[in-house]
């Protein structure tokens, strides 16, 4: 059984396990909303936490999104954002899982995407995976259809 994680980082994001069916079929075994704590008035990444998350699924295939500042963001929430995404590498990375970063727009095409709105990862997910009660949530649905999304077109194959 062939395990792969998608991981939409940042303190709003979440983590999703899929389980390989067969050829580019896939399907959500478990999932976690990024797990955070409060640091002053800041909330980071909780690292042992997600540590626990990932470490029954032994060596798989981890896929993060590859995320950078973008215009308009305030310094403040650009370091929040980095901060997670730099605590979820390295935990991916003390587990000793292989990553891959990919982009946004390399997953929305394979996912065919590219073009749309926001919500339509959201809509692309439920069509993957109708039974998925979840992803009918906006706000969570929609980081756990990106991590989906993210693990099932992270890679070229």
């Amino acid at each position: 059984m062939s395990h792969r994680i998608g991981i939409d980082p940042g303190i709003s994001g979440a983590i999703v396990v899929l389980r390989e069916e067969g050829h580019r079929r896939f399907l959500p075994v478990a999932f976690l909303r990024m797990p955070a704590v409060k640091v002053g008035k800041s909330s980071r990444v909780d690292c042992p936490a997600v540590a626990r998350f990932l470490s029954p699924y032994g060596i798989c295939p981890a896929y993060i999104e590859n995320v950078h500042a973008m215009p308009g963001q305030g310094s403040v929430s650009m370091f929040t954002f980095g901060h997670a995404a730099g605590a979820v590498a390295g935990v991916v990375g003390a587990l000793m899982l292989p990553l891959t970063l990919v982009t946004p727009q390399g997953w929305k095409k394979r996912a065919d995407l590219i073009g749309t709105d926001k919500d339509a990862s959201r809509s692309r997910a439920i069509q993957l995976w109708p039974d998925w009660a979840v992803l009918s949530k906006k706000g969570a649905g929609q980081a756990f259809a990106d991590a989906a999304l993210i693990a099932a077109f992270g890679d070229a194959r």
